[in-house]
């Protein structure tokens, strides 16, 4: 019965390292979108081929 309750805490502290970083990563993320935000996508009109002369 003991050994069902038995707890890897390298796994689990490896979990919690990488739930730490990912919420440092985001973060991070968001700081950089209200610093330097991205231009709406403007959708270019396709230029067609070059008319031959």
């Amino acid at each position: 019965m003991s050994q069902d309750n038995l707890i890897d805490f390298g796994a689990e502290r490896a979990k919690r390292v990488h739930d730490l970083n990912d919420k440092r990563l985001d973060d991070m993320r968001k700081a950089f979108e209200q610093a330097l935000p991205l231009p709406a996508a403007k959708k270019k009109k396709p230029k067609g081929k070059p008319k031959k002369r």
